[in-house]
């Protein structure tokens, strides 16, 4: 890979940490001690500042990321020179699980969005460990199906939802406040506004309008990258 990927450094002297952290994941949540203990030895603790590249299209792909606290921008860009996000990662997530199965390069480039920590799995103690435990094979099974199923949810969306049903999904997925009966939620953009339309096939001026437009509507309030949504049912409604 060059110079592109930033160096992992192993951690034979934090074995404890890289297996707690691995602990409170759902891919491994399930698994034994001495499980985790083996997943550890092929586990390096990654860091990331904000704007650095973890990983360039065409790289090739030895291992799959975790996301422990901060995001991580999966995009490309068109001949053109223009930028297309992919995907959005945050923390508990992963990426790269497909590309290590079938052993292709990247087909995106990584970078992360904020000051981020990342644990990288090696596939070789992955194949191991799938050998060794059934139910592991199965739940990165599970893990990869939501992705699927998650990219082909972005693909109806894109194709036969206006930009104002994306954003307002998009919204939606914000926790109700407590003490509100349901109704109030507040919603921290991870990134950009900029990089938001981009996730959600909208330019930046078209995601801007849409929030105008909503805001004007009495729906939601927009602070910097803090949207509060001012009653769910109404915007759920006004999606409609």
């Amino acid at each position: 890979m060059g110079g592109h990927r930033p160096a992992i450094a192993p951690l034979p002297s934090t074995p404890i940490k890289v297996q707690t952290f691995l602990a409170n994941l759902p891919l491994f949540r399930e698994l034994a001690p001495e499980e985790l203990d083996r997943i550890a030895l092929g586990t390096r603790e990654q860091h990331a500042a904000r704007g650095e590249v973890l990983f360039r299209k065409g790289d090739p792909c030895e291992g799959f990321h975790m996301v422990i606290y901060g995001h991580v921008k999966l995009a490309f860009t068109s001949a053109s020179g223009d930028e297309k996000v992919v995907e959005l990662i945050g923390p508990g997530q992963s990426f790269g699980e497909a590309l290590m199965f079938i052993e292709k390069p990247y087909v995106v480039y990584a970078q992360a969005l904020a000051d981020t920590l990342l644990l990288y799995i090696g596939k070789s103690v992955v194949f191991e460990e799938i050998e060794r435990e059934p139910g592991f094979a199965r739940r990165m099974i599970a893990g990869l199906s939501r992705r699927l199923h998650g990219l082909v949810s972005d693909l109806e969306s894109y194709s036969l939802h206006s930009g104002t049903q994306r954003v307002i999904g998009y919204l939606l997925r914000a926790e109700p406040e407590p003490d509100t009966g349901g109704k109030v939620a507040q919603l921290k953009l991870p990134t950009s506004k900029g990089i938001i339309a981009s996730r959600l096939n909208l330019t930046p001026e078209h995601f801007s309008r849409v929030l105008h437009e909503l805001t004007a509507a009495g729906l939601i309030t927009v602070e910097g990258r803090t949207v509060t949504i001012l009653d769910l049912e109404r915007l759920r409604i006004y999606e409609g």
